[in-house]
């Protein structure tokens, strides 16, 4: 029997109905493709399909692969993701063999709105930048500014905020307060002032809402071919239109903040130990407005989004799992604090430092919700990496954070158990686990240098939100992450706040 010939025309109509076929046998049939690759158009069909749920779509289909995948674009495209959450390649790109995967040309163009950055370069001038980043994060004067000034906020700020929650009998989003909250420490450290943006009016922040919208965007270049997304930059259409609107609002902003604080320099008006006031000091740091923006908004950035995030997962699983509730609450209890003069405890970040099961829920939080739910890196030289995966330049890399948290090779097969208990050891210490297995924090010579700057943060501001309030989830929202290179909620997180009345 001879098959029937097929016009041009009806073949360019009948392969997008035999791709809809297959997509509808996909969504019908299975929970997740044997392989996210199609003829033709590669991951897109399945990428659209998982649109909604990626970073946990993502994860189903590493656990079925054994911890790698490749991830074909478009033909014609030259685009190939190769996905891992194997500890051993890990392990391998971020610290054996650290200098074949740099973030690369193609990862700074992506991330453009972070200029020369630590965060966005390799080579001399990461390094430079990294050792002055770190100069200024060990001084202990910088280290008891964070303290202090994190427990003045607190007091000033997060609990009267709370306090009028209450009595206005407010529904609020966590995440939101969070993000204000976050901020406005974030610019305390960065240049020496607080902007005030936590209020119950919850009033607009343009640099905040620049931020979001450049990180939509960023994940939007990571998941689409160059040539697509750069062709919608020229147009200025779409998703690049906001980017090109919010680095306008991030520039200025930094701009003017940059030249407040120079003028306070010259005046000696302002004497705190911020990072800008610890640059302009230094005559081997370039004093160019260029290099101070770059340096301001990578520090800004990766401390409103890390904090805000960790913060906004770490209640939502507390409001999940009231046995850890409880016991976080008896710890507290055995602790000294201050108390404010309504009333309300403010501990000290020594002694938060010896509350272990309370340190154990937090990385516990970080290991199923980390911050940062996936890497980018590049590949100059071909290699194979310890699972036998190939590698070659042109490929972008991506170690899944979040994939490794969900892992059963890594963590058990209770990995998707919320379970603070695994952080302690038997002796009641907290247990070490290396950071090629756990990447919240990054690992190799890329390692987060504000790890404890952060955890000091989160500690001492959940501790105080957690003994002197309560926080009920308002039923019926759908807590999901959102589609971004940050791990935010989709949708927030609305809350009613009431006092606690007994510890």
């Amino acid at each position: 029997m001879a098959w029937p010939s097929l016009t041009g025309t009806e073949l360019i109509l009948y392969i997008p109905c035999l791709l809809l076929f297959f997509y509808y046998l996909y969504n019908t049939y299975f929970v997740f493709p044997l392989s996210p690759n199609w003829p033709l158009v590669g991951m897109l069909p399945s990428l659209l399909a998982n649109a909604d749920r990626v970073h946990d779509w993502m994860a189903e289909i590493l656990k079925l692969k054994n911890g790698n995948f490749y991830l074909r674009g478009p033909w014609l495209s030259d685009m190939t993701l190769f996905f891992t959450a194997d500890p051993a390649n890990v392990h391998h790109i971020f610290t054996q063999n650290f200098q074949n995967y740099p973030k690369g040309e193609e990862f700074a163009e992506i991330f453009e709105v972070l200029g020369h950055g630590v965060f966005n370069t390799d080579g001399q001038l990461w390094r430079f930048q990294r050792e002055k980043l770190q100069v200024t994060m060990s001084q202990k004067c910088f280290c008891t500014f964070i303290g202090k000034t994190t427990q003045e906020k607190i007091e000033n700020s997060l609990l009267p905020f709370l306090s009028e929650t209450v009595d206005q009998r407010l529904v609020i989003d966590l995440q939101d307060m969070f993000s204000r909250l976050s901020f406005d420490m974030t610019c305390i450290l960065t240049f020496g002032a607080d902007l005030g943006s936590l209020s119950t009016d919850f009033p607009a922040v343009p640099f905040a809402q620049a931020v979001d919208d450049a990180t939509a965007t960023i994940f939007f270049r990571i998941t689409r071919p160059s040539a697509w997304w750069k062709l919608l930059k020229f147009l200025e259409s779409g998703q690049e239109k906001r980017m090109a609107k919010s680095r306008v609002v991030g520039e200025r902003f930094i701009a003017e903040v940059i030249e407040k604080r120079k003028q306070e320099m010259i005046e000696g008006s302002h004497v705190f130990p911020d990072l800008l006031g610890s640059y302009l000091r230094d005559e081997n740091i370039p004093n160019s407005n260029k290099f101070l923006r770059d340096s301001a908004v990578n520090f800004l950035v990766a401390g409103r989004d890390a904090n805000s995030s960790g913060l906004s997962w770490f209640f939502w699983v507390l409001s999940q799992n009231q046995q850890t509730e409880e016991k976080i609450l008896h710890e507290l209890s055995s602790v000294r604090h201050s108390t404010t003069p309504e009333g309300m405890a403010i501990f000290d970040p020594e002694e938060l430092e010896n509350l272990v099961y309370f340190r154990a829920a937090f990385l516990e939080t970080l290991r199923l919700f980390p911050p940062v739910p996936f890497n980018v890196k590049s590949v100059l030289k071909p290699d194979i990496l310890p699972s036998g995966s190939r590698v070659t330049p042109g490929m972008k890399i991506i170690p899944s954070a979040y994939a490794m948290g969900r892992m059963e090779m890594i963590w058990g097969k209770d990995c998707m158990e919320f379970k603070p208990e695994r952080w302690i050891s038997e002796t009641g210490t907290l247990r070490h686990v290396p950071s090629h297995k756990f990447l919240a924090f990054n690992a190799g010579p890329r390692t987060c240098l504000g790890r404890s700057m952060a955890l000091t943060q989160l500690n001492m501001v959940a501790a105080a939100m957690v003994y002197n309030f309560c926080f009920d989830v308002v039923e019926g929202q759908i807590v999901a992450p959102a589609l971004s290179i940050v791990l935010h909620m989709k949708n927030g997180l609305m809350v009613r706040v009431r006092r606690r009345t007994c510890i």
